[in-house]
């Protein structure tokens, strides 16, 4: 089933960094849709490489203002990367993820865990105590076997790889996702205007 929401959404994420680095590039954010509340995340990238993932796991504002806050958070507030300069804005890519609800998994142990997930469907969330990270689908694409996604995802969290301990809580969600390189936004370097 064809979405076409990301036609909508990769203009007004591009938008609105371009915005925060004070070059013009208009978005059309009139979509009906665009009001109700959703989920998503914004991620750079730059010749395949991260530059930059920022957002939001629940539904807690309308999809509009998600989307802008996520991509600004993205370019400019990622703690890994430096912030995003307006010479950098030709070379990075936009990627879209809309997420679903998320859902708790109700496993035993860690073994029950991995047997579990389902590598390229799954995003997951993972929480013990304070410490909690996620990862999107995606990254199946780099951790294709289920007990190095969850290795990674412990590292991210500021856990040792092998970490598993009474409490901790799994969650999974879908996403569709858009991203600039799939031709959705084709020669969009070209309309630019430098402002």
């Amino acid at each position: 089933m064809s979405d076409q929401r990301g036609v909508v959404l990769l203009p007004i994420a591009r938008a609105a960094i371009s915005s925060a680095l004070k070059v013009s590039y208009k978005a059309d954010e009139t979509a009906p849709w665009l009001a109700e509340h959703g989920a998503c995340f914004v991620t750079l990238t730059q010749d395949g490489e991260l530059r930059g993932c920022i957002g939001s796991l629940q539904a807690h504002r309308p999809l509009l203002a998600d989307v802008k806050s996520n991509a600004v958070s993205a370019a400019l507030r990622d703690p890994r990367f430096t912030p995003l300069s307006a010479e950098e804005l030709d070379i990075t890519t936009v990627e879209i993820s809309l997420l679903s609800t998320t859902s708790e998994m109700v496993v035993r142990d860690e073994a029950d865990a991995l047997a579990q997930l389902r590598p390229n469907l799954d995003g997951i969330v993972f929480e013990y105590g304070s410490y909690r990270s996620t990862f999107l689908p995606q990254v199946w694409e780099n951790l294709a076997q289920p007990r190095d996604f969850l290795a990674m995802l412990r590292r991210k969290a500021g856990l040792p790889e092998d970490f598993w301990a009474e409490g901790v809580k799994l969650s999974r969600y879908s996403v569709i996702k858009w991203s600039e390189s799939e031709n959705l936004l084709a020669g969009h370097t070209k309309e630019r205007q430098h402002g």
